[in-house]
C-alpha cells in the first residue's frame, strides 16, 4: 500500500508518541487488578522480608504479582537471581525499566502472566503481597515445593500454616507493617519403621499426630511438628525425637526413655515422598 502524506503523518506521529507514552505510565496505590488491586509494600518492609528469608546470592526469589519490581529489583540487589510474574502487561514493562535504572536487569527478570498458572517450582524463596484468597488458592502449589522453601508474606497469613517467625516495622507505619515467614514442610504422613518399633503419621502441614506401636502391639500417642525438613515428635511415655527429613529416611537423635541415635525407614505413605531436588536453583 503506498501512504500518501496526508496517511503518512499519523503514523510518523504514532511512532514518537507511542514510546513516549509507555515511559509515562505510573501506577497509583489502589489501582484495580486482575485478583489484587495494586499497593506497594514499602521499601522498608521489602528490606524486612528478604531479611526474614535470610536470602543470599544463591537463591532463586518469585514474586507472585509483582507489581513494579520493587521486590525482584531488591533481591537482585543482594546478588539473587530473581523472577517476578505480573499480569498487567504496563506494569512488567515499568518493572523493566526500574530493572535496568537499577542496573540488575540481568539478574531481575519480569514476565507477563497469572501467578496461578505460573511455574515458580524452582523457587527456594518466594516473597508475596497476597491476599489470603489468592494464598489459599496457591497453598497446594507451595506444598509441592522443596522442603525449606522459605515463604515471606506482607501482612496476610497463609491460612492453616504455622509461621516460624515474624518481623513488625513498629509503630511509625500504620498499615501493612509485618513479614511474616513460612517454610514449606517435608512430607512425612504415613507408616514408618524405627528400630523400636513402627511409627504411624497424619499430618496437617507442619503439625504431626498419630501412634507409635511397640512390637508387643502396645500403642501410645504421638504428637509433633515440622519446620522445613526438621522434625520434633514426642512419644508419649517414651521421650522426644529430633531430626531430619530426607526423602523416604529420617534421623537425630533422642532424649527419654530411648535415648541416642535414631533412624526411621518409610514403610507407606498417602502420598509419593517429596523428590530429592536439593535446595539449589537450577
Amino acid at each position: 500500500m503506498i501512504l500518501t502524506v496526508p496517511r503518512l503523518l499519523p503514523l510518523l506521529l504514532w511512532l514518537f508518541i507511542a514510546p513516549a507514552v509507555a515511559q509515562s505510565f505510573e501506577p497509583y496505590e489502589g489501582q484495580p487488578g486482575k485478583d489484587v488491586v495494586w499497593v506497594p509494600t514499602r521499601h522498608a518492609l521489602v528490606e524486612r522480608m528478604l531479611d526474614l528469608a535470610t536470602l543470599t546470592e544463591r537463591d532463586f526469589v518469585v514474586d507472585l504479582g509483582s507489581g513494579d519490581g520493587r521486590m525482584v529489583i531488591a533481591a537482585a540487589k543482594r546478588g539473587a537471581r530473581a523472577l517476578g510474574v505480573e499480569y498487567e502487561p504496563e506494569m512488567v514493562a515499568l518493572a523493566r525499566r526500574n530493572a535496568a535504572a537499577a542496573g540488575v536487569a540481568e539478574r531481575a527478570k519480569f514476565v507477563q502472566g497469572d501467578m496461578f498458572e505460573a511455574d515458580f517450582s524452582q523457587a527456594t524463596v518466594l516473597a508475596l503481597f497476597l491476599l489470603p484468597t489468592n494464598l489459599r488458592r496457591l497453598a497446594p502449589k507451595f506444598l509441592e515445593l522443596a522442603p525449606g522453601t522459605r515463604i515471606v508474606v506482607n501482612t496476610y497469613r497463609i491460612e492453616g500454616w504455622d509461621e516460624e517467625t515474624s518481623s513488625d516495622l513498629g509503630d511509625a507505619c500504620a498499615s501493612w507493617c509485618t513479614a511474616l515467614l513460612y517454610l514449606v514442610p517435608a512430607k512425612v504422613a504415613g507408616l514408618w519403621r524405627l528400630p523400636t518399633g513402627e511409627l504411624e503419621l497424619a499430618q496437617d502441614v507442619q503439625r504431626l499426630s498419630g501412634a507409635f506401636m511397640a512390637p508387643g502391639g502396645r500403642k501410645t500417642s504421638v504428637t509433633g511438628r515440622l519446620s522445613g525438613d526438621r522434625i520434633r515428635f514426642t512419644v508419649a511415655g517414651s521421650g522426644e525425637y529430633t531430626g531430619r527429613v530426607h526423602g523416604g529416611e529420617m534421623a537425630g537423635e533422642a532424649k527419654g526413655g530411648f535415648s541416642g541415635y535414631w533412624k526411621a525407614t518409610r514403610l507407606n505413605s498417602g502420598t509419593e515422598p517429596e523428590p530429592d531436588r536439593g535446595r539449589s536453583p537450577k
